[in-house]
């Protein structure tokens, strides 16, 4: 039974991380971006959904509006900071600092606003539990949600990425930008819209993680960093490869707790992102590249 619920807890976390991956990985791997600034977006989806169902706004279109603005503030970031740093000619450590400083201002902004206090939906349906499997499995209904979000958003992406004019135009942008640029695909432009893509989606997440265990100003940075591992040992560029190794870890973290404190959950993301650098520097994409 406990086998069961760490397994089931796992990949409910992994779904979350996975579509944390895939977000990221589209900004790195277009703009080239390390952007730190993510983890904030994430944390301000889930407070700005809570304030507006807070204030009667039905949940639905509440969670729609907080995760267009946070579309709208990744667009914000990228044109109004990473643009101009790019205009100034300002190195990847100077783009990556501007980055830790929008992400504290960020997080900082939310805790005076809101305090450090663990703050709950008001929904009451986000706490209900179902029991499967004669009741060795327990799920709530954002664990399902996450768990049909998580697959419904990756197949969208990588349909998205191949077989829709922007998908391909990102694609085209990441692979050359020099060229995109020459032949008027306007890079620039596409790294706006994929940023705000991506903030729209971490904006999701945090809304997602935020249902189950509620909200904290400074809970965004670990799971960002435990995504990047995933990023990078699934491959840049690959969602699928960035989504499986997010699972693999998330399953991994948990089940370890039958064995170990949770404490080392963190140690066990990074002890195999090690190996992966050491014997699939490439990550996971070149397994099935080679074939």
């Amino acid at each position: 039974m406990l086998l069961s619920q760490l397994l089931i807890n796992g990949l409910v976390t992994g779904c979350i991380l996975g579509l944390i991956a895939i977000s990221w990985a589209l900004i790195y791997s277009t703009a080239g971006i390390f952007h730190v600034a993510h983890a904030g977006i994430y944390t301000l989806g889930g407070y700005l959904a809570w304030s507006l169902v807070t204030h009667g706004v039905p949940t639905l279109p509440a969670f729609i509006i907080a995760i267009a603005i946070c579309a709208l503030v990744g667009a914000a970031i990228q044109t109004q900071l990473y643009n101009r740093l790019a205009d100034r000619q300002a190195t990847p450590l100077v783009i990556l600092v501007a980055s830790l400083g929008t992400l504290a201002i960020i997080q900082n902004t939310i805790a005076m606003i809101y305090t450090t206090n663990i703050l709950q939906f008001p929904l009451g349906w986000n706490r209900a539990v179902i029991g499967i499997a004669n009741n060795s499995i327990r799920l709530s209904y954002p664990q399902i949600l996450t768990l049909f979000a998580g697959a419904a958003l990756c197949l969208g992406t990588i349909c998205f990425t191949r077989y829709t004019g922007l998908g391909k135009r990102i694609r085209a942008v990441a692979n050359n930008p020099f060229l995109a640029d020459i032949t008027r695909l306007r890079p620039r432009q596409t790294y706006t819209y994929v940023m705000a893509i991506a903030s729209g989606m971490v904006g999701l997440c945090g809304i997602l993680v935020s249902l189950d265990f509620g909200l904290q100003p400074y809970n965004g940075v670990l799971p960002l960093m435990t995504a990047t591992v995933a990023v990078f040992a699934g491959g840049i560029g690959s969602t699928l490869g960035a989504f499986a190794v997010a699972l693999i870890l998330s399953v991994l973290e948990n089940l370890a707790l039958l064995v170990m404190p949770g404490e080392w959950g963190v140690a066990i993301a990074f002890g195999i992102f090690i190996v992966f650098m050491l014997f699939l520097p490439t990550g996971l994409s070149s397994l099935y590249s080679r074939r």
